[in-house]
């Protein structure tokens, strides 16, 4: 058995650093093909990326089902984790296309097509009490996004995901998704989501949009194969 390590990243926590979508980063040099998916699985991330070339920002994307050929909060995280790293890329490589990358202070920013990612059911409801209150049980198939306006006048959004499909009971921050929503809403958001991270958005007609959010390390960790 081989010790690969493992470094962990929280993406898109609150402004005082806490919450955020934990992120595994795996150097893709120590991970064969044929084990990345089992690995993602025994971390039990929502994503972890692996890095096969960090000069040219490429990267490859797993959940613990399948290869995601574009994910947003793995993209906004290794792009904060490469520039740690010192590698500081202006676009990653991704299966589906490269991926713009831009920094604004703390904030570290993807633009992305906004038909990419999973397909969600939408469901509006009518209060962020009522997206507080919804029981991930009820969720059991396929990809469920629930959201209210907290402020319409602001673009700000409290919202929750719930994407069993891809073995996530509930994912704490949905970059994709809000890409999304930002083309179908047609403005710039502010998106509270889980339990409290933040995800900030851009609107780029026709097609495009940004997510960004603030990046923090966490303690690595290491796993067998």
């Amino acid at each position: 058995m081989t010790l690969i390590p493992v470094d962990v990243v929280r993406v898109f926590t609150d402004p005082d650093g806490r919450f955020g979508n934990p992120l595994g980063i795996v150097d893709g040099a120590l991970v064969p093909p044929a084990d990345r998916l089992r690995v993602a699985a025994e971390l039990g991330y929502s994503e972890t990326v692996y890095v096969d070339d960090a000069t040219s920002g490429t990267i490859r994307i797993f959940s613990a089902t399948t290869e995601m050929p574009f994910a947003g909060h793995p993209t906004v995280g290794i792009s904060w984790w490469l520039h740690s790293q010192g590698h500081s890329v202006d676009k990653l490589r991704v299966p589906v296309g490269d991926i713009p990358v831009t920094r604004q202070g703390d904030l570290f920013a993807v633009r992305a097509d906004t038909t990419w990612g999973s397909d969600w059911d939408w469901q509006q409801l009518e209060s962020a009490e009522a997206v507080l209150a919804a029981d991930p049980a009820s969720y059991s198939a396929g990809h469920s996004y629930l959201w209210a306006w907290l402020d319409e006048s602001r673009g700000l959004i409290r919202a929750r995901a719930f994407a069993p499909a891809m073995g996530v009971r509930e994912d704490e921050a949905t970059g994709s998704a809000v890409t999304q929503m930002t083309a179908h809403l047609a403005r710039d958001l502010h998106i509270i989501q889980g339990v409290g991270s933040h995800l900030y958005t851009t609107h780029l007609p026709p097609s495009h949009a940004t997510v960004a959010g603030q990046v923090l390390a966490e303690a690595s960790r290491t796993v067998t194969i």
